[in-house]
């Protein structure tokens, strides 16, 4: 299959790409490089250094003749959206919809799309785990972007037939990630951690997740990218849930340090408690996750270590 990747050099991209190589499908990445590193791209995928919104993403994906796109290329981070919801729109939204030009005009048949648990926004506890068909309640810009391209995609497939699976990603996290932007606390954590740096705890610690790995994702994607039951949202992630106490309790297993943390006011937009339902995925997709979370944090500290923290 040939699949055009954006944001294929950053976090849960370069995860992807290395999958869909061993699988022997042909890859662009087309990357902007403002959350990724060039580095990320594995040798045998294609790579094109180019902005999402730019026009010249037209002769791209005509060229290419992709059969999928998976998009993953946003702006991930929710304080980013809150400050600047102009920006976070122009780049996740207005983006999204010249991607979604440029497939419906080249013939590409799918797209799959990286959507986020904050479209929920801070949903009841008895409420919990969320299915696919909760009612969408974003809090932050950024889970209103989601939101939206969400109804595009539904659009875009009602008036031009183009397919879409619709993954709506639990915290990731894992190697690879960048501080300050996608993998979330447990990546800032394992960094700041490896680094014997203080590690912040905004609230009390008893704000939980529901923590999934990266390689989980990766092949939650690729189960996406050939499922006959497509046109459907989707939920990536464990069921379970987990406090920041709770993941600052492994990252000390793992790194054999006390990691005593400073506690700091609530942010803005953060949510308190988040856990999704994963049965819809294992039904239909035959995906499941596989990776235990003290295994998965032991991994990343160990990269971060690796590393140097950078």
């Amino acid at each position: 299959m040939n699949i055009l990747v954006t944001g294929g050099a950053g976090f849960i991209g370069s995860h992807l790409v290395r999958k869909l190589l061993s699988m022997g499908h042909d890859v662009l990445v087309v990357d902007d490089l403002r959350g990724g590193l060039r580095t990320n791209v594995p040798e045998g995928a294609g790579f094109v250094c180019l902005d999402i919104n730019s026009p010249m993403l037209l002769d791209v994906m005509d060229r290419g003749r992709f059969q999928c796109v998976v998009h993953l290329a946003a702006q991930t981070r929710v304080d980013v959206s809150i400050k600047d919801p102009y920006g976070d729109a122009r780049d996740n939204v207005m983006g999204t919809v010249n991607v979604l030009e440029c497939a419906r005009k080249t013939g590409v048949q799918r797209i799959v799309f990286a959507s986020s648990a904050a479209v929920y926004g801070d949903p009841p506890e008895k409420d919990l785990p969320l299915s696919e068909d909760y009612p969408l309640s974003p809090l932050s810009f950024y889970g209103l972007s989601k939101a939206t391209i969400e109804s595009y995609l539904r659009l875009y497939h009602k008036w031009y037939g183009l397919d879409y699976v619709i993954l709506r990603f639990a915290n990731v996290y894992g190697e690879r990630a960048e501080v300050g932007g996608e993998g979330g606390v447990i990546n800032v954590f394992a960094k700041r951690a490896a680094r014997d740096m203080d590690i912040t705890v905004y609230g009390d610690g008893s704000q939980s997740r529901d923590y999934i790995y990266v390689g989980d994702i990766a092949n939650g994607i690729v189960c996406a990218l050939t499922t006959e039951q497509a046109d459907e949202v989707y939920h990536l992630s464990t069921g379970r849930e987990s406090s920041l106490l709770d993941v600052l309790a492994e990252l000390r297993r793992a790194s054999g340090k006390e990691l005593t943390p400073n506690f700091a006011r609530t942010r803005s937009g953060d949510i308190y408690r988040s856990v999704l339902s994963n049965e819809k995925a294992r039904r239909f997709l035959g995906w499941e996750p596989y990776m235990k979370l003290k295994d998965g944090i032991i991994l990343t500290y160990q990269y971060a270590a690796g590393q140097g923290g950078r």
